[in-house]
């Protein structure tokens, strides 16, 4: 039921689906999406209804898990493309292919274990959600994914951020990390006691760690809270529009995702 499912704002989630139809039990399908309740349903529907033609006609398909937590949906895409073709992207070219008595659902598995292991992916706050239970399998035997990304079971409902006014005062703010005056976009601090406000970049560059290039967590410089660094931009407007954020490479994706 619905009050038993983590709300989490401006969700952009990567899914497996698993195939439970005797006829084509076992097949799995990738996908991208901001809405995984309404995605399960357009699979399950037919291509008429949105879904996907690769999964048109053959379900029932359950929504297995998703990968959610990328910073934005051009990270979500680019995650979606990898785990579907391991063998083209250079970052994953290192997995051994599928076996031969090895089943397509298993090999998914892997496949991902693998990624959340390798950058740039290791470096997000990603959170690895079980949504059917009957299809866990523990990762134990794979690669662990690093320690910053919670395994969770249990269902989600993707909340958009309502958008906050523009500050109409003549009165610009000044950053606390660097002292000049903000214009435009500002992160603040979650803590509604803390007065911290700064530019996106100056406290990107405070929560960056040696061999990183995208925060991960770090301590508020006010109040000493620690916070993920996707917690704060999330409820913060969408602040990645003023801090451009590359990942190299994997440049390509599936245009079936919604």
């Amino acid at each position: 039921m619905d009050e038993n499912k983590e709300i989490v704002e401006d969700f952009y989630g990567v899914y497996l689906l698993y195939c439970k139809n005797p006829k084509y039990l076992g097949k799995t399908y990738i996908g991208y999406t901001v809405d995984p309740n309404r995605r399960i349903k357009q699979h399950n529907k037919g291509k008429k209804y949105g879904g996907a033609y690769k999964t048109s006609k053959k379900g029932p398909w359950t929504m297995v898990m998703i990968i959610h937590g990328f910073p934005n949906d051009i990270a979500a895409l680019r995650f979606e493309w990898a785990w579907q073709h391991p063998t083209s992207s250079q970052r994953l070219n290192h997995i051994q292919k599928q076996k031969r008595n090895e089943k397509q659902y298993d090999y998914r598995l892997r496949v991902l274990s693998e990624m959340l292991t390798v950058g740039p992916w290791n470096r997000l706050p990603l959170t690895i959600r079980w949504l059917d239970e009957t299809l866990f399998r523990d990762l134990a035997g794979l690669k662990i994914p690093p320690i910053h990304m919670p395994i969770c079971i249990g269902g989600v409902i993707s909340k958009k951020v309502a958008k906050q006014a523009e500050n109409d005062s003549n009165e610009l703010i000044s950053c606390v990390i660097c002292d000049k005056k903000i214009e435009g976009k500002a992160l603040r601090c979650l803590r509604k006691s803390c007065d911290l406000i700064s530019h996106v970049i100056c406290l990107s560059r405070f929560f960056l760690r040696l061999g990183e290039y995208v925060p991960i967590e770090g301590e508020c410089p006010r109040c000493d809270k620690k916070f993920l660094w996707n917690d704060l931009v999330r409820k913060s407007n969408g602040c990645y529009e003023n801090l451009e954020i590359t990942l190299n490479g994997d440049d390509f994706y599936s245009s079936e995702s919604e």
